[in-house]
């Protein structure tokens, strides 16, 4: 069965708007955990454009169920995994004035900087994922540098204008989902799934989990974030007979 992991992120963007003390993030984090999320997920921008340090800290301390931190593949953040431990670390690419993530990390031609970046990582049991495109030659670098998971970029699929365009996407993803568990690694989406495009991956099998923050958070603000992630959850588990 696949789970549930959501990204607060967004509530420290509102935040940070008025770079005050609510709404907490980690207060957030553990409303989603009480309606059964299976992790939390925070990205620590070297900006911080929302996330903060303390934030980090505080989720290390409060955590129930299992902490995802995102970050980009710096001294500064390999220092801070390495400090707070976290259950699982997701290598993403990072750009100061882009809106949000734009695509997947580039593995290709950087397999042994970044498995020698994840070594101290693994040593101390900390598990780790690439935020990749369903690219076959992404997939195939992920796998020499060793990385535990996955996380296939659904951004293009959840932009696409058409109908055609995003079945055509999907395939892509359906295959790069084939692929890595061919090549014995485990499966995580994200990026720009909501309430209606999930569900194309309703018949998808062996997807271990669904990372998704921005459209619960947006459902939240009209009927509370409690019951936006169950509504979430209520679907995934819908895929399964």
């Amino acid at each position: 069965m696949p789970f549930l992991c959501v990204n607060v992120d967004h509530v420290a963007t509102i935040r940070q708007a008025r770079l005050g003390t609510e709404p907490d993030p980690v207060t957030a984090a553990a409303i989603a955990e009480l309606a059964g999320a299976t992790g939390i997920i925070m990205h620590l921008r070297e900006d911080r454009r929302h996330i903060q340090d303390r934030d980090i800290e505080l989720i290390n301390r409060t955590i129930q169920t299992k902490f995802n931190f995102e970050m980009a593949a710096t001294e500064e953040m390999q220092a801070l995994a390495l400090k707070y431990k976290p259950a699982t670390v997701c290598l993403v690419p990072e750009k100061r004035k882009e809106l949000t993530t734009e695509g997947g990390l580039n593995c290709i031609g950087n397999e042994e900087k970044l498995k020698d970046y994840l070594a101290p990582l693994h040593e101390l049991g900390v598990r780790s994922s690439l935020f990749i495109d369903a690219d076959p030659e992404q997939i195939e670098a992920a796998k020499k540098i060793g990385a535990h998971y996955v996380e296939i970029h659904t951004g293009h699929f959840a932009d696409a204008a058409t109908r055609p365009e995003q079945k055509k996407e999907l395939d892509k993803i359906i295959k790069g989902i084939e692929l890595s568990q061919s090549y014995g690694l485990k499966v995580n989406l994200g990026h720009g799934l909501n309430y209606i495009n999930i569900k194309d991956f309703a018949k998808v099998p062996g997807i271990c989990e669904y990372s998704i923050g921005h459209s619960i958070m947006a459902r939240a603000i009209m009927i509370g974030l409690d019951k936006a992630v169950r509504d979430m959850i209520e679907i995934i588990n819908s895929f399964v007979d």
